[in-house]
């Protein structure tokens, strides 16, 4: 007599199901609200008040300045008072001058400011704690109309579009190449993409550092840069070995326009930013800078698909995906300019640049699987990085 063979039956999610996994849940409720209520037999009373009150922007009219402000603090302020440069300026505070945790208000003062000139404010809460922000250089803060939306977007043009463009352009020049002169500029690629992905990682620190505390930026650049690395890798492994190497070739350049264009999202950020508060000097040096800089990005764009016939459409796409965020993030910085979005972005774009280089890195590995060419990979990369550390040099 033969054994039957067993089924597997599968096991469903029930009601019990539910009630055991809501069990420990329910548990740790209570005990949380009977050490809220008693306190573990300590005295949990703060000595001294703790507030914190985020100022995220301010904006200049003619006779006014306004705040933008979040309480970030564990409990509810009070805002009480306003001094602009020493003097105690009657204000107005919208919705209310009590602010909830985490709620936000705008602070509206009349007074008769002079363009050009710095100015200091501090705001007194009831508690008698003060909170700061500067005004380095006062003038009327850009509405979104005509005239500044049409700059914000030659901004991002300049910085973005026109350089990738420029650099996309080298195409024709490297399909005359060899073989091991392909495997050098895939080398350099992955040199520029993993020095662009460092320097993404320390605008995304430098942009944390701004954020309150309670928005734990480290913690938001993780989430935003494991999930962009681990989504690319999701999309792109199921069927990558049943496409053709054209095909994969071409889906690697996509993801490098993807991850350049995030980076120059941020970028745009940070001229609007500094158009925004006045720093037009800075603003400037920053534009010609990122012009020099992304000429390099479109290069790496190109690289995978150099041996390859792109058409001309594929190409100005790669372009626009790789250079018109900056325009979107010019708009964003000139006119509501915000650490968190930016915090966000740069973690995105670290997350994808960096998948996209170990991405280019397999390329290689398989292409020279039965040749290997160290000396053309390790100059590549080298090179790659350089090239992007000395144009740094025109922007930090």
């Amino acid at each position: 007599m033969t054994d039957q063979p067993q089924v597997k039956t599968e096991k469903r999610f029930t009601f019990g199901t539910l009630i055991l996994l809501l069990l420990p849940i329910l548990l740790l409720a209570g005990v949380i609200l009977l050490f809220l209520n008693t306190g573990g037999g300590l005295d949990l009373r703060s000595p001294a008040p703790i507030e914190n009150l985020t100022i995220e922007r301010y904006r200049l009219d003619h006779g006014k300045i306004e705040l933008h402000v979040q309480n970030t603090g564990p409990e509810a302020l009070t805002i009480a008072s306003v001094i602009v440069n020493e003097a105690v300026m009657p204000f107005e505070v919208t919705p209310d001058a009590t602010i909830p945790r985490l709620g936000r208000a705008m602070v509206k003062v009349n007074y008769s400011w002079n363009e050009g000139e710095a100015y200091a404010v501090r705001i007194f809460t009831s508690n008698a704690i003060p909170f700061d922000v500067e005004i380095p250089v006062a003038f009327v803060t850009p509405e979104p109309e005509t005239k500044t939306f049409i700059s914000f977007t030659l901004i991002g043009v300049y910085v973005g579009v026109i350089p990738i463009f420029l650099g996309i352009f080298w195409l024709p020049a490297l399909r005359t190449l060899g073989k091991k002169w392909m495997i050098f500029l895939m080398a350099l690629t992955t040199g520029l993409l993993l020095y662009l992905g460092l320097d993404t990682l320390n605008e995304a620190l430098e942009q944390a550092a701004e954020l309150p505390a309670t928005y734990q930026g480290i913690g938001l650049i993780g989430i935003g840069a494991v999930a962009a690395y681990m989504l690319l890798e999701m999309i792109d492994s199921p069927k990558s070995a049943e496409r053709s190497e054209t095909s994969q070739r071409m889906s690697i350049a996509w993801r490098i326009a993807l991850g350049i264009g995030i980076h120059n999202l941020g970028e745009g950020l940070a001229i609007g930013a500094a158009y925004n508060v006045g720093e037009i000097a800075l603003g400037t040096f920053l534009v010609v800078g990122f012009i020099i800089q992304n000429i390099t990005e479109g290069l790496g764009i190109i690289a995978p698909i150099s041996k390859d016939r792109p058409t001309i459409g594929q190409l100005a796409l790669l372009g626009l995906l790789g250079g018109a965020p900056a325009i979107f993030g010019a708009w964003i910085g000139g006119y509501t300019p915000s650490p968190f979005l930016a915090v966000l972005f740069l973690a995105i774009g670290t997350g994808a640049i960096f998948q996209v280089a170990v991405e280019i890195g397999r390329l290689i590995q398989k292409d020279t699987a039965k040749l290997p060419m160290p000396g053309a990979i390790f100059s590549g990369v080298l090179v790659g990085m350089l090239m992007l550390w000395v144009t740094g040099i025109f922007i930090k």
